[in-house]
């Protein structure tokens, strides 16, 4: 595993801070996960970026992943596959890196969301309220 520290960048810290106060979530590594699936959910491969590690957010890949971490960086690597990508821990880390930013971005963009519940059911269609997170 090539991802130990996850370093956000100061408007993902802003994105993240507006989604703790939509969605009433806390924790940095629940929204982080929702972001990056989403992200996922895009077809089209994130547009290469620089992007800086300007916050003072950062967290490590396991506290990222939690009891499933090993299935989130299966399905990176499946993608990078799937995106005609290598699979070494330098093209990883870049992809999860452009993937979560560009996730957080998508859900800080979401509008008429008044709670959790609405915010799942409109936006992830992928998570069911139900799951705990």
């Amino acid at each position: 595993m090539a991802i130990e520290t996850i370093h956000l960048s100061q408007q993902a810290k802003e994105q993240l801070i507006k989604l703790k106060r939509i969605t009433g979530v806390q924790t940095w590594n629940v929204l982080c996960r929702w972001g990056f699936c989403a992200s996922l959910a895009d077809p089209s491969v994130p547009a290469p970026a620089k992007i800086p590690a300007d916050s003072s957010v950062e967290m490590t890949w396991k506290v990222f992943g939690g009891p499933y971490q090993e299935i989130y960086h299966a399905i990176l690597k499946e993608r990078c596959k799937r995106d005609g990508l290598g699979t070494d821990g330098e093209t990883l880390g870049i992809q999860f890196k452009l993937h979560l930013h560009r996730g957080i971005g998508y859900l800080s963009a979401l509008k008429k969301t008044a709670n959790i519940a609405d915010f799942l059911s409109t936006h992830l269609p992928f998570i069911e309220p139900s799951h705990k997170i």
